[in-house]
């Protein structure tokens, strides 16, 4: 998965090499995006139509090549759209259920229009995020 966000990128540097505390969320989420959220967190997020971000665990991380990566240990599965949810552009990890700050962000590699009554599942191994 594509890049960290601001946020993410400021705390990790803080508390490596300027021995600030940065307190990990205990669970991570999954949300959906319409638009690129940017580093700066500033796409929009799909809402309404019993949407809701999920709930997301890790496996440990692997060295593939030069870079290390973590992938989804099991799938991550969507409510089923009560409405029209829009064209899913992009994924992000956010570190609360609601509001709370991005973290990891990336395109999709295929745009998909959500309508109502379909479901999105991202199968186990299918979110990766990587560091280099």
């Amino acid at each position: 998965m594509g890049a960290m966000s601001n946020y993410l990128e400021q705390a990790l540097l803080n508390m490596v090499f300027r021995n600030q505390n940065y307190t990990r969320p205990s669970t991570v989420y999954v949300a959906l995006y319409t638009s690129d959220p940017t580093e700066a967190d500033t796409g929009t997020e799909v809402s309404g139509g019993s949407y809701a971000r999920q709930a997301v665990t890790f496996g440990a991380p692997t060295q593939v090549g030069t870079a290390a990566q973590i992938a989804n240990s099991s799938d991550v599965v969507f409510p089923v759209a009560t409405a029209n949810w829009g064209t899913i552009t992009h994924v992000g990890i956010r570190d609360a259920a609601t509001s709370g700050n991005l973290l990891y962000y990336a395109p999709v590699a295929n745009p998909r229009s959500i309508l109502a009554n379909d479901q999105l599942k991202f199968l186990a191994g299918e979110l990766v995020l990587t560091l280099d």
